[in-house]
């Protein structure tokens, strides 16, 4: 069974959490990036998703979320799904868009990056 509810860390040190996920499957929390194409301070933003809740994801979900930049004026969103490796360990594997507003329709053609990501739940410091 893999849970998205928690902390997660991804490769590039960012770190997510995921407060609860409800009977419907929707979620909500917050992402703290570790990067930014911005020169603003980095601030925690919320996120809201959905984890598809259907009996034949096999305790792997599916899921999508948006991360709504509380710094900036962009948004992102991941889809993505949550596994349990070979060792036991859960592993959300996502790719992401990233849309920048942009001054005018011409510049449209550079307002969209697209990336992937890798987060491993964060062990907290007992």
């Amino acid at each position: 069974q893999c849970s998205l509810t928690g902390r997660w860390i991804n490769d590039l040190g960012s770190n997510m959490t995921i407060t609860s996920v409800n009977a419907n499957g929707v979620f909500a929390g917050s992402y703290h990036t570790a990067v930014s194409a911005t020169s603003n301070e980095i601030k925690l933003s919320p996120l809201q998703g959905s984890m598809q809740k259907s009996p034949n994801q096999k305790g792997q979900p599916t899921f999508g979320f948006t991360v709504n930049w509380s710094f900036s004026d962009s948004i992102t969103v991941f889809t993505g799904q949550c596994f349990v490796d070979e060792y036991g360990k859960e592993v959300l594997k996502t790719m992401w868009l990233l849309r920048s507003c942009v001054e005018n329709i011409k510049n449209d053609w550079k307002a969209t990056r697209v990336g992937t990501n890798v987060f491993t739940r964060l062990q907290s410091q007992e």
